[in-house]
């Protein structure tokens, strides 16, 4: 069986395939296209399709789109309601049922040999579930979906019992925790469906003086479900205007909702834990992407274990709409790796930099060259293997600095652009995390918080957040040795088991994904030594 998954209606287009209940590929059409999150999520981009992306995992598989048994669109337009009758104020939504009633054969059109009958629709929230429950390593879970919007709902709680889902509730629009977010998002001067994160980060320097206020509109029903009334938040405190300073009264207009988002989630999980006894908690959507949230459920919940999807936004809804078709033919297994883009061999990355013209050293072990330049302070870019899916840098597409120095965060933030109260996130290997961070371990996908102990604060400043957290990502030897071997070589130089880790890219761009990107990027920031694959290219030596 042979299903290729597309995410396309809203934002973050992705394409990811499945081959006899195996996962051989997912990327996201931004690491192609260029554009970050592959488009707007507007009505009127609704029509396009991430037709690079799915090429590409179609020639990874040696395929065409003739040999597809069937194509899994993450969107059910026949689910949908005119947006008035669900109280949202979209005139141009029916633009995107009209394109979504059409997909199949403008997949067609994009996909030559592909038979329109062949396209499957599948529910938005049962594809990011499938994405979560049939992905993660526990065929008995619960799942908790929670996101902006779907074809009528922002919500899906079930079980899922051998990979088999029974959804068990769900919470129709207007009501969503994820639109709550994404209004303050924009309201706080950010760029909405895209800054989320930054509204997360801001809330640590706040404090929720605005809860109850918040609260009162913003609240679990008590039966599985919510409320999410529309905030006037202009009466709470005046908006920000992009790019303008922001000040203490919305840092803790952003860690009040934090706190009610949290209070909704929780309650949530509560509920969905009584009617399942299951112990675990798989998560999707992407509310599922705040990492707060995510450790308040690991401290919080009844449940014993909690797994997110490391792509739990939109882009996983490709994974899940295909593992969902597939599981109906044969059993589908659990997502191996986050690493399922793009990958070049050691000649292909040689022949990229032979092209490029550039000096170039192949030493016996990069990840000891790597070592020996973050111990000198110097900072790395770090592309190796294949690119990771989702938003998270997890070892292949980073940027690599000294922790041990409390001004590298600003240096960091200043080489990407971003905003000065931006966190960046350690990488440790996973046998030594538990000496250092508080927290739901092992942690390989980056998508909780940890308390950092008292007696390392000091010693690895940069990385802690102005809470006393930090988003860690464990390193697990045996499926990343070369991060493994880098970081051991690291401690052996300065006694720090840790490295800075941040994606590889600049601000408003998507993350390096090609040879190509990587060396634009590597020539456009002021970054001292980039690891291509076994070879390193100095910045001394290129621009001497």
């Amino acid at each position: 069986m042979r299903v290729l998954g597309v995410n396309a209606l809203f934002h973050d287009p992705a394409a990811a395939l499945i081959i006899d209940g195996r996962i051989v590929a997912a990327a996201e059409e931004e690491r192609f296209s260029r554009r970050k999150h592959g488009k707007r999520p507007i009505p009127f981009s609704a029509w396009e399709l991430p037709e690079l992306s799915a090429r590409w995992c179609l020639e990874q598989a040696g395929l065409t789109p003739a040999d597809l048994d069937a194509v899994a669109y993450s969107y059910d337009p026949t689910l949908a309601r005119p947006a008035d009758q669900m109280g949202l104020n979209d005139p141009w939504d029916h633009l995107r049922q009209d394109y979504a009633r059409r997909a199949p054969d403008f997949l067609a059109e994009a996909l030559p040999g592909l038979a329109p009958e062949k396209v499957r629709f599948v529910a938005h929230h049962v594809a990011h579930a499938a994405s979560a429950g049939q992905a993660s390593p526990h065929p008995d879970c619960a799942v908790l979906v929670l996101d902006g919007r779907g074809e009528c709902g922002s919500h899906l709680a079930g079980r899922y019992s051998d990979r088999e889902l029974t959804v068990l509730n769900t919470q129709s629009l207007p009501d969503s925790v994820g639109l709550f977010y994404e209004d303050l998002t924009q309201h706080l001067g950010f760029l909405r469906s895209s800054d989320e994160f930054k509204v997360m980060a801001l809330a640590s320097y706040g404090t929720p003086r605005y809860k109850e206020q918040l609260a009162e509109l913003v609240h679990a029903d008590g039966n599985g479900g919510f409320r999410a009334a529309p905030v006037p938040w202009a009466s709470l405190v005046p908006p920000r205007d992009p790019g303008s300073p922001w000040t203490q009264d919305h840092a803790d207009l952003a860690a009040s909702a934090q706190c009610c988002l949290e209070d909704v989630i929780l309650d949530l999980a509560r509920w969905l834990h009584a009617r399942t006894g299951e112990d675990v908690l798989t998560l999707a959507g992407g509310v599922a992407l705040n990492c707060v949230a995510n450790t308040r459920l690991y401290r919080d919940s009844p449940f014993e274990h909690i797994w997110v999807q490391p792509a739990a936004g939109d882009a996983g809804t490709a994974l899940g709409a295909a593992l969902h078709v597939a599981n109906e033919k044969e059993p589908v297994q659990a997502m191996p790796t986050a690493a399922l883009g793009r990958g070049w061999s050691d000649e292909e990355l040689r022949g990229w930099l032979e092209r490029a013209a550039i000096p170039y050293e192949e030493p016996d072990d990069i990840a000891e060259t790597v070592a020996e330049e973050l111990s000198r302070d110097g900072v790395v870019a770090w592309f190796q293997g294949r690119s990771e899916f989702g938003p998270r840098a997890l070892g292949h597409r980073s940027l690599l600095a000294h922790p041990g120095r409390a001004e590298n965060l600003e240096r960091l933030n200043a080489v990407k652009g971003r905003e000065e109260f931006r966190p960046v996130a350690p990488m440790v290997r996973a046998e030594r995390a538990s000496e250092l961070f508080e927290g739901p371990l092992p942690s390989p996908y980056m998508l909780f918080v940890h308390h950092v102990a008292e007696e390392w604060r000091k010693r690895i400043p940069a990385v802690v957040h102005v809470d006393g957290t930090a988003r860690i990502q464990t390193v697990d030897s045996d499926t990343e040795p070369l991060v493994a071997r880098m970081l051991s070589a690291f401690e052996r130089r300065t006694g720090l088991p840790v490295v800075v880790n941040t994606s590889l890219n600049t601000a408003g761009r998507p993350m390096v994904d090609d040879p190509r990107d990587a060396l634009e990027c590597f020539g456009s920031a002021p970054v001292d030594l980039l690891a291509l694959g076994p070879f390193a290219v100095r910045r001394g030596k290129v621009f001497s």
